[in-house]
């Protein structure tokens, strides 16, 4: 990886883009660090903390807006609200067959959606914005509670996820990587170094000993590499299935009669699942905070079952059952993702008319079943590789008190946005030297 980035430095227009890209990160970090005028700084990190739960909501989007949630700098949305919209807009192409069209249009067509998706953008940044100001707003947040410190925060805090959206678009282009995918990973990473550091000042400066401390750095540092080999296999796993196409004539020349074959990935759905899983179960604790409510009696009891802060721990461990839902949801929406973005029998069909067969398999609804009889086992073995890595920092939050906001998701995420870059960074440096070699 690092003799990759040291050969792409020698070729100019490789070297340009990854400064940009550089630039753009820059730029993104300085807008983490300004903060809202209007805001109260004693309210912001303690009181929403404690609002939303140590561990819980508070980490996942403190973690994906690179610590800008609970400081409510300008960027605290993030590019959420983009994934958010673009999930939405990729579950309506499948149910609405106006999208379904765009999509089939070619580049036309994709344009089409993404304009779409911008404005989506824009309305769920005005929703969740709106809730933020008021919600949190009344119960402190804004030093004077008034509608035009309401107005300015929801505007500020749309322009923000909407100038992130900008950025992440200028970085496709003109950069290197999908720009969307490296803003959330530059906002992950932000947040990593103070994670580690509390770690360490946790299990290592407050061991009763040195041995013991030197063995919980050795455990910690090998937990964080099997987690990161863990995920780069799960990501990189692939099952071939062989196709083979038969020779026909065309004018007077035989075509076709070459073989190929059909990838798919082990963990088809990526990191979806648990963005899901996460956003359904939390949803309701959002839901409670931004309406000041904390609940008592059974309701209190609920928002403890779906609080990841609770799962695992040793003094109530019969919240861990809220866990255990966690696990079905993620292999659930794994299945349910994988079912509406591939369709076995669409491949089938253009596999029969460009007169491709996997051998042993009759051509049509055989080839279609033996295509979902593979998607179904590849996305189990996928979805339980997924809920491994992503109930482990659980367990060691509520066995240990372990406590950070990176976790499994963030690690899938990192992992896949980091070797998908270096992938396109090496593709460009393979054109432009076949470029070389015809100018030659």
């Amino acid at each position: 990886m690092l003799k990759t980035l040291i050969n792409a430095f020698k070729i100019k227009d490789l070297r340009n883009k990854i400064l940009f890209t550089f630039a753009m990160l820059v730029v993104i970090r300085l807008g983490s660090q300004l903060p809202i005028p209007g805001i109260d700084p004693d309210y912001i990190e303690y009181t929403l903390s404690n609002l939303l739960g140590d561990g819980g909501i508070s980490d996942f989007f403190n973690a994906f807006t690179g610590g800008s949630f609970l400081s409510m700098s300008v960027f605290a949305l993030s590019i959420t609200p983009y994934i958010t919209s673009s999930i939405i807009m990729q579950l309506l192409t499948i149910a609405v067959p106006k999208l379904e069209e765009m999509q089939k249009d070619g580049e036309e067509g994709r344009k089409k959606i993404a304009s779409i998706t911008r404005y989506v953008t824009v309305g769920l940044a005005l929703v969740q914005s709106a809730a933020m100001a008021i919600g949190f707003g009344g119960s402190g947040l804004l030093i004077e509670y008034n509608a035009l410190n309401v107005v300015s925060v929801i505007a500020i805090l749309t322009a923000g996820s909407a100038f992130l959206m900008w950025i992440g678009e200028r970085i496709t282009e003109n950069g290197v990587g999908n720009g969307i995918s490296i803003v959330l990973v530059i906002n992950i990473l932000s947040s990593m170094p103070n994670d580690f550091k509390t770690l360490f000042d946790q299990f290592v400066v407050n061991a009763k000993n040195v041995a013991t401390g030197v063995l919980a750095a050795v455990i910690i540092i090998a937990i964080v590499i099997a987690m990161v080999v863990i995920v780069v296999i799960l990501n990189a796993g692939t099952r071939k299935i062989p196709v083979q196409y038969a020779k026909k004539v065309q004018g007077r020349k035989m075509v076709g009669g070459n073989s190929t074959n059909i990838p798919l990935k082990v963990n088809t759905s990526g990191v979806i699942p648990i963005i899901f899983a996460s956003s359904i179960m939390q949803f309701p604790i959002v839901i409670s905070s931004l309406l000041n409510y904390q609940g008592t009696g059974t309701w209190s009891e609920v928002i403890k079952y779906l609080n990841q802060n609770y799962w695992c721990s040793k003094e109530t461990p019969i919240y861990t059952l809220g866990m255990l839902v966690y696990i079905v949801m993620v292999i659930f929406f794994a299945y349910f993702y994988t079912s509406i973005t591939f369709n076995p029998l669409e491949i089938a069909n253009n596999m029969k008319k460009q007169g491709g067969f996997i051998p042993g398999i009759r051509p049509g609804k055989p080839t279609s079943d033996y295509l979902s009889m593979v998607l179904n086992r590849i996305i189990f073995i996928g979805a339980v590789g997924l809920t491994f890595v992503g109930v482990i920092p659980f367990v060691f939050n509520g066995l240990f008190n372990a406590n950070v906001s990176f976790g499994g998701t963030s690690l899938i995420i990192i992992c896949s946005v980091i070797l998908e870059t270096m992938k396109q960074i090496e593709s460009q440096m393979l054109v432009r030297n076949y470029k070389g070699f015809l100018v030659d």
